[in-house]
């Protein structure tokens, strides 16, 4: 049982460091910010292996870790609620959701419906809080150049980024499933 336990602990640590890594790996994108080669990939493979209880736990610790690398962006905050703002929907609420990758993988269903609905779904989730801030914060900081409403601009600028990150995940992971499907569970 301890083994299992500790398994489970270096494995989990180890898909976090993958994913820090991949993480600073970006692409820049049409509208800005910038898409990563599966940076969540390895936060989806926890969460269908170990679980959603498990996969949030580390989901959360991806979070935090991406939240101090990223605290840069919390000092163009105008107020403490705009701070708090960036680090939970920016930081810890968008990355935390994908351990609900899972959520759709049952005994009855296909793995590739599951792993593609689980990683759309979360994927949407982290969408929307970039979104908001997106819009709410970072128009109000600095209004785009282009002139759009902040929503519409907020939309495109994360959905593209957004939509890209899940085809290319969904992608990968059914290709790593179909190559060595012992890597989910």
């Amino acid at each position: 049982m301890e083994n299992k336990k500790t398994s489970r602990l270096v494995f989990s640590a180890i898909m976090i460091a993958v994913g820090t890594i991949l993480s600073m790996l970006k692409i820049d994108w049409a509208f800005g910010g910038g898409v990563t080669i599966c940076a969540m990939l390895p936060l989806v493979v926890v969460s269908f292996r170990y679980g959603t209880k498990w996969g949030v736990f580390t989901a959360f610790v991806f979070s935090m870790l991406q939240c101090l690398l990223g605290i840069d962006n919390v000092q163009y905050a105008t107020s403490v609620g705009m701070a708090i703002a960036i680090i939970l929907l920016d930081y810890i609420v968008a990355y935390t959701v994908i351990g609900f990758s899972d959520m759709f993988c049952n005994k009855s269903n296909n793995f590739k419906s599951a792993i593609i609905l689980g990683i759309s779904v979360t994927f949407f989730a982290r969408f929307l809080c970039h979104f908001i801030t997106g819009w709410l914060i970072w128009d109000a900081l600095w209004p785009n150049e282009l002139g759009m409403l902040a929503p519409v601009y907020s939309l495109c600028y994360n959905g593209s980024y957004m939509l890209a990150e899940a085809v290319i995940t969904s992608v990968v992971a059914i290709i790593i499933h179909k190559k060595k499907p012992e890597i989910f569970k």
